[in-house]
């Protein structure tokens, strides 16, 4: 084998010096401050390779000073971190009846946002213009121009194609049937434009901001209707055609009579759902329109109330224990506005899931309540678009644009 000299090693780094800025930029991405002797010893790149990446990341803005090191002699060498407010993001959540548009920074720090009533039956033209109009007002009132944004994470209330950005028959939004959702944004604002359906955002935005830890998470939502948010192994699932997580339309044992809208019987959405408690209760002499109903009856403390969200919890731990057995999280969230009533449901899905799914695949399960709440959609849609703009591919893209 042939010695390598000084030359070849000089030529070998800097034919991957480039390649290897995402990586060095990813090091950097947790906000603490090091020094370039510091990432030079971490990565095993020549200090002067470290130095020009730095340099590089520096002039995007991506990474600024962030002090001195202590000396050991002579001056005192600089540190440099992550810079979270060189750019921002618009997150938008798109529900059946409201918009949410937000300003974040790339750590997901919400800036500003403004909270909108909307039918997203008025369409996609309607919808997505006054989130443009919205999102431009909020960019203002940050004091920042569209050269600062990033870009454009949108969550919307039905199945998407996310390779694409287009809803694919989505059952509560006429009109948006492969509806080209990126290219009608980006003729406003041309920058990335991420899109995907909203319980996917939910699940990347509690996990990122709560549960950091924890690689093997589902976020389950219960509204209007049921669905999951799957992370595993760090990774979001969506499947083959992005339905991954579409518990809503699993069979429950005692739903054989129950017709759900999908034309099938005995779906878990037919009898956990917000307006399935809501008719429950109407059979049993209550007045119950909505989930808001459920809602406003067991604050008050209504048993009837009570126990058929119970039982809507017992419902979806039928299900959640088949999951449990197949996907073995270390945590299960439940969100949505039917979610947010509290214990009552969780118990109800804690009696079945701990009963019903392997001791092993619950020993160290937790169950719980979304912590972010009505924001987990907003913060998803902020953390779907870091994740790609500061992934190394895009962080070289950038650098090479601006060297």
């Amino acid at each position: 084998m042939s010695p390598t000299t000084g030359a070849d090693t000089a030529a070998t780094e800097a034919a991957g010096s480039l390649s290897r800025a995402g990586d060095l930029f990813q090091l950097l991405r947790d906000g603490k401050a090091r020094t370039r002797a510091e990432l030079a010893l971490t990565t095993g790149l020549a200090r002067s390779t470290v130095a020009s990446r730095i340099d590089a990341l520096m002039q995007s803005g991506l990474v600024g000073p962030a002090g001195e090191a202590s000396s050991s002699g002579g001056r005192p060498p600089s540190r440099f971190a992550f810079n979270p407010a060189a750019r921002v993001v618009l997150a938008v959540d798109v529900g059946a009846t409201h918009v949410i548009v937000a300003v974040t920074d790339l750590n997901g720090t919400v800036l500003a946002e403004r909270r909108l009533g909307q039918d997203v039956a008025d369409g996609p033209d309607a919808v997505l213009d006054r989130v443009v109009a919205e999102g431009a007002k909020l960019l203002s009132q940050t004091g920042h121009g569209t050269d600062r944004l990033a870009g454009i994470g949108i969550g919307l209330p039905g199945p998407v194609e996310h390779a694409t950005g287009k809803p694919v028959k989505p059952p509560i939004m006429p009109g948006w049937d492969g509806f080209d959702v990126v290219r009608h944004v980006r003729r406003s604002l041309p920058v990335p434009v991420l899109v995907d359906n909203d319980v996917n955002i939910m699940a990347l935005g509690e996990q990122a901001s709560y549960w950091p830890e924890h690689d093997n998470f589902l976020f389950i939502k219960v509204a209007t209707g049921i669905g999951a948010g799957i992370i595993s192994s760090g990774q979001l699932q969506r499947g083959a055609n992005g339905t991954a997580g579409d518990l809503g339309h699993v069979r429950v044992p005692r739903g054989d009579d129950v017709l759900c809208r999908c034309g099938n019987y005995g779906c878990l959405e037919a009898l956990a759902s917000g307006p399935a408690v809501a008719h429950s209760l109407t059979l049993q002499g209550l007045a119950a329109d909505d989930g808001g109903d459920v809602l406003r009856l067991v604050a008050a403390g209504n048993l009837q109330a009570i126990q058929a969200l119970r039982q809507a919890g017992r419902d979806l731990g039928d299900v959640l224990a088949t999951v449990v057995n197949l996907l073995n999280p270390s945590v299960i969230v439940i969100g949505g506005s039917l979610g947010q009533a509290g214990e009552h449901l969780m118990a109800g899905a804690r009696e079945v899931v701990y009963r019903r799914s392997v001791p092993l695949a619950t020993t160290h399960l937790r169950i719980g309540l979304s912590m972010a709440g009505d924001r987990a959609a907003i913060l998803g849609a902020s953390q779907m678009v870091t994740q790609y703009v500061l992934s190394p591919a895009v962080i070289e893209a950038t650098l090479q644009a601006t060297g």
